[in-house]
């Protein structure tokens, strides 16, 4: 018997997804929603998985639906999770028509901060957190790209961001606020003694892609490669087992938000992605044109971006209430 009929399922599952180097979060994403399907179906071997695959499937999407009420990319990465399963995992194509009850689909207009709320709110926030924030409105970045953002991704020469293996594993070039330029260099400057001190304990190396830690053995121990938002410890990488300096947690930065915004007394709910729509909206209002906002973003269609007109078009597609004539001077 080989070695792969010995393994678990999930054990399996991991195995894959690293050989064709999927990210952490999508490995755990993936296993949580096989194990979950496994045990809605109270599947007990292996063999179970190949009866009915397609019939399953369908009931165990409408249940997400129908039941649990899931958003619809919710219940789009359940179906990846179970689709990658079956075609990479247990080598079977899905022949049958998969029809389960979708989650319904809405147009959800996102909160999005007048300049002076925007102000207001990184005004009152102080460090690492502050300097995120600032990142995440004054370049439209994602919560995940600025914690994983690398020291030679910046380019304070061409004032642009490089965000490497951003949503979709894509590369993206985006503009970089000059405005923070003198404390980025002093932050970028306290994390070059981190790295140094690092090196000299022993440590320094920072993960990398497979890929390029094989081209470029040395760049892990390379300032260039650290992350510019390192984690105040030292931890044990999960897949490797080697101890490296990690980036912060996404909810250093949220917690420093959610802080601002209760002390700015603001009621709109805010999170890090509102200052990533308060930047395509503001760039909207300035006259900066649809595409190059959808490039800025890295939106795959341009009807992504174009969810910011909504923004702009408040008060009923632009159109003034009647009650605000019956007051108005003559």
């Amino acid at each position: 018997m080989s070695n792969r009929k010995k393994k678990k399922i999930l054990e399996e599952v991991r195995e894959i997804l690293r050989i064709k180097h999927y990210s952490i979060h999508t490995e755990r994403s993936y296993c949580d929603w096989i194990k979950k399907f496994i045990l809605f179906h109270n599947m007990k071997g292996r063999e179970e998985l190949f009866i009915n695959s397609e019939q399953k499937i369908e009931s165990y999407l409408s249940y997400l639906a129908l039941e649990r009420h899931v958003a619809p990319a919710t219940q789009n990465q359940a179906m990846n999770a179970l689709v990658f399963l079956y075609k990479k995992v247990l080598k079977t194509e899905l022949d049958g028509l998969i029809d389960g009850v979708r989650a319904p689909k809405k147009l959800n207009v996102p909160v999005v901060l007048s300049r002076n709320e925007v102000a207001n709110t990184i005004g009152l926030m102080h460090g690492v957190g502050r300097l995120a924030t600032q990142i995440l409105y004054g370049s439209g970045l994602r919560i995940s790209e600025v914690i994983r953002l690398r020291v030679n991704a910046i380019d304070f020469e061409y004032c642009q961001i490089t965000v490497r293996s951003g949503k979709g594993n894509k590369d993206r070039v985006t503009t970089f606020p000059k405005v923070i330029e003198p404390v980025l260099r002093e932050h970028l400057n306290h994390v070059r003694l981190i790295h140094e001190q690092d090196i000299k304990v022993g440590f320094g190396e920072v993960y990398l892609p497979n890929a390029l830690a094989r081209k470029y053995p040395k760049a892990a121990s390379e300032f260039g490669w650290q992350y510019v938002f390192p984690s105040r410890n030292i931890s044990v990488d999960p897949r490797s087992g080697k101890k490296r300096r990690h980036h912060i947690d996404a909810s250093v930065v949220n917690k420093a938000i959610k802080s601002a915004v209760k002390k700015t007394g603001l009621d709109k709910k805010v999170s890090a992605h509102t200052f990533r729509h308060s930047f395509a909206t503001h760039l909207l209002e300035r006259g900066t044109d649809i595409r190059t906002i959808q490039a800025l973003l890295g939106h795959n269609d341009v009807s992504t971006t174009m969810i910011y007109t909504h923004v702009l078009q408040q008060g009923g597609q632009g159109v003034s209430s009647p009650l605000d004539d019956l007051f108005t001077a003559k």
